[in-house]
């Protein structure tokens, strides 16, 4: 028996699993796959057009009669700035003459938006079980809608102080985001990456703060990591980078490579990809450019002048400019069916817990 049931019971889940959304690594398909093998569903938004997201929670629907989380991102926008973007350029314009580009070719706008009255309108009119959001919360008008059309809401912390806040704005869950975690920080009144806690240290701090469940994330991709998190005080565990090499996930095969060759201290906290500080697996660009630079421009506008580096290099079987978003436990991910390995870590978790009360 799981020691905390009381997120089996507030998403009406079989195990206290959570797929991470994962913007560009991922859709419906995986989704159902987890939702199969007893775990909540999640699907990113921040970089779908309400029509895109839509359609993917219908895609779920017709297949799985399950919950689903839809995740959006709650940052502030911010205007490109021409002369930061002009020293940008300058400081990527080596990569595109080797690639036989023009430095100043223009580029489509970064795609990640954040939670508004559009993408609320559709949270209402799909109905999903749970929203998550990163970056803190969206404004109380939007977020007292999606409350009251009946989803659960969840965000992540990144220190004691953010989950405290969370509580206070009406959050039925805190998902403790560790620094091991892979993707963006969910980081919303820090700006010190230095300072980010390990989830093992910030997961019982956070249990301790606030009184509604929390969801470990980070470091985490198996029934271990999953059974400690549990006797830390966690309610639900959620997972990402353990699902990445999943046959369901839709990560390149040159992505697929560099992440089953990674080491575990091949990852890296970096700004240079979006603009935001995020973990992902080492690049030739982070490797050389940062891993954090003051010239790349503020999120997500880093990101646009790297696209026609990415594709270039991807042509040629190479991810120098892909943004690999992965946690710490990156050597720990299976090439295994995601109900499969949904089901094994419930079981393998339960078989470490039960170790553990003996």
């Amino acid at each position: 028996m799981w020691p905390d049931r009381r997120l089996l019971d507030l998403f009406g889940i079989e195990f206290p699993i959570l797929l991470a959304p994962m913007a560009g690594a991922m859709d419906a398909e995986l989704a159902i796959a987890v939702a199969k093998g007893g775990g909540l569903a999640s699907l990113p938004c921040a970089m779908l057009s309400a029509d895109k997201a839509r359609e993917q929670v219908g895609i779920f629907r017709q297949q799985v009669s399950a919950p689903i989380n839809l995740n959006f991102f709650c940052h502030t926008p911010v205007q490109p700035d021409a002369a930061r973007e002009a020293v940008w350029r300058q400081r990527l314009a080596a990569y595109f003459t080797e690639y036989g580009l023009d430095p100043s070719m223009p580029v489509p706008a970064a795609s990640r938006a954040p939670f508004d009255e559009a993408m609320c309108a559709l949270v209402e009119e799909l109905r999903p079980e749970v929203v998550s959001f990163h970056f803190g919360l969206p404004e109380k008008s939007l977020l007292d809608r999606v409350k009251a059309c009946g989803a659960k809401v969840i965000a992540s912390a990144t220190i004691v102080r953010e989950a405290i806040w969370l509580e206070e704005h009406g959050v039925d869950a805190i998902i403790a985001q560790g620094a091991e975690a892979g993707g963006h920080r969910g980081m919303f009144m820090t700006e010190s990456i230095g300072q980010q806690p390990g989830l093992f240290a910030l997961l019982p701090q956070i249990v301790d703060a606030v009184r509604v469940p929390v969801i470990a994330a980070g470091g985490i991709a198996d029934g271990r990591g999953t059974a400690a998190a549990f006797a830390l005080g966690a309610s639900a565990v959620q997972m990402g980078t353990a699902y990445l090499r999943c046959p369901e996930s839709k990560i390149s095969t040159p992505a697929r490579s560099a992440l089953a060759q990674a080491s575990d201290d091949g990852t890296v906290i970096t700004n240079v990809m979006t603009g935001r500080p995020a973990r992902g697996v080492i690049n030739r660009v982070m490797r050389e450019v940062g891993p954090v630079t003051a010239d790349a421009p503020a999120f997500p506008h880093a990101s646009a002048a790297l696209g026609p580096l990415k594709a270039a290099a991807e042509k040629q079987g190479r991810v120098d400019f892909t943004n690999l978003w992965a946690g710490q436990a990156v050597r720990l991910g299976k090439e295994l069916p995601a109900e499969e390995l949904t089901r094994a870590f419930a079981g393998a978790a339960l078989a470490r817990l039960s170790q553990l009360s003996r």
